[in-house]
């Protein structure tokens, strides 16, 4: 009798077990709105609205939206100032944003998705999948008077793994070094920024032909490394990168607002972007001042930049950052396993990528002495776009916050960390 209750009692345990950790799981899955977070001093918060309105009734910024969330509550979400200042236009929580650099997490994650599938290992030449990548080449000299250089073969070839963590070697146009930007620029390659009348492929092919900046693996250059994971992407599956994009996370996760080509009817809710005058006056973002078009998100194009060509919201892209600390679940739905969120979210650098901190695959990662000189804690992972927005989530802390704006340079982009303190200050509870 004892050994047959112990045995139904183990049932019973086991069955609710099961219960807690469904009900528990299908709750944690899906961000919450209106609902109490008693870990939050309201008051303490509101002080975000005090910070962010002075710097727009300043004229510093003319526009931001403000995001936060804590253990999948919304505690925050809030648009102050102008969408469009001159047309008089407000700010609204749900605007649309050129999120650019941004989109490397969306597509990192694209990517092991497929390395899930046993597409491809990390440390496997990316030359399996493109051929044209065997053979590379390390920049030796360059002569700046006619864009001519020199080079010495690569000690190896690019791998997957350079890719996601930035060390591919590859360099970026426009604000890459002065030798590769030369270099780029006379072989045509684009930055991801704008519209491209171009094939990616073709493009990506193109600049497999050209010198590394680096041996690979050798150091952390910011580039054109995820454009490049986006055109993997696309000889693997057979499909265009916004459409896969679409079907495999997406959707999937109910992210209805992003996009590489805006629908036109949510052209009205594309945010204006704006840029600084030699005095660091706020002015209207021109494509005669910059050579990027920018309404470039409502304009139908087929080049699809990895690393730069998507628009979205502060909502869409919390619920995918929530759904990488949920441990890839959410909405019903696992996108990744929880082990390669750990994989994505972990140092891979065997150095500090800016000196302080490190880089996991699509992620710039807080570290101890990070976390020790600011508010964030060790671990938490981020990253921002071109144009004035950022995102970080902190696991520890169980919090997902994005600063929105639409403004390059900002002479007053310390807003975005003041903020940050501001949301920290006000878990007292």
């Amino acid at each position: 009798m004892k050994n047959a209750f112990l045995y139904m009692r183990r049932i019973c345990l086991v069955i609710g077990c099961v219960v807690i950790a469904i009900s528990g799981g299908a709750f944690a899955q899906t961000i919450q709105r209106n609902v109490p977070d008693a870990s939050v001093d309201d008051a303490r918060l509101r002080r975000i609205d005090t910070l962010v309105k002075s710097y727009v009734d300043k004229g510093w910024i003319n526009g931001v939206v403000t995001l936060v969330i804590h253990d999948n509550h919304v505690v925050q979400y809030k648009a102050y100032g102008y969408a469009d200042k001159e047309a008089g236009r407000a700010m609204r929580p749900d605007d649309l944003f050129r999120i650019a650099s941004q989109t490397k997490g969306i597509v990192s994650a694209g990517l092991m998705r497929l390395w899930e599938q046993g597409k491809f290992s990390l440390d496997e030449p990316i030359s399996v999948v493109l051929p044209a990548f065997r053979h590379p080449v390390v920049l030796d000299k360059f002569n700046a008077a006619d864009s001519s250089y020199t080079t010495v073969p690569a000690k190896r070839e690019i791998t997957f793994r350079d890719l996601l963590t930035h060390t591919s070697g590859l360099d970026y146009p426009g604000i890459g070094s002065e030798s590769m930007k030369a270099i780029y620029a006379k072989a045509g390659i684009p930055s991801g920024l704008g519209v491209f009348d171009s094939d990616l492929r073709e493009r990506m092919e193109a600049m497999a032909k050209l010198p590394l900046v680096h041996q690979p693996g050798e150091k952390w250059t910011y580039g054109l490394s995820v454009d490049l994971i986006g055109c993997l992407i696309e000889v693997m599956t057979g499909m265009n990168l916004e459409d896969y994009l679409q079907a495999t996370i997406m959707r999937p996760l109910g992210m209805k607002d992003t996009y590489f080509n805006v629908p036109a009817d949510r052209a009205g809710r594309l945010v204006t972007v704006y840029t600084e005058d030699s005095v660091h006056h706020i002015v209207r973002w021109t494509k005669e001042k910059t050579t990027i078009d920018p309404n470039y998100p409502l304009i139908h194009k087929r080049y699809f930049s990895g690393g730069a060509g998507l628009t979205s919201t502060a909502w869409d892209y919390a619920i995918f950052l929530q759904m990488m600390l949920n441990g890839g679940r959410y909405n019903g739905v696992q996108i990744l396993a929880p082990r390669t969120v750990q994989l994505m979210t972990s140092g891979q650098l065997p150095f500090l990528f800016n000196g302080t901190d490190n880089f996991g695959l699509g992620f710039g990662l807080t570290s101890e002495l990070s976390a020790a000189r600011g508010v964030r804690n060790a671990g938490s992972f981020e990253w921002g776009g071109y144009f004035g927005t950022t995102y970080w989530a902190d696991p520890k802390a169980k919090l997902v916050c994005l600063v929105m704006t639409q403004q390059t340079p900002n002479s007053h982009f310390e807003l975005e960390g003041l903020v940050e303190q501001v949301i920290y200050q006000s878990f007292v509870k």
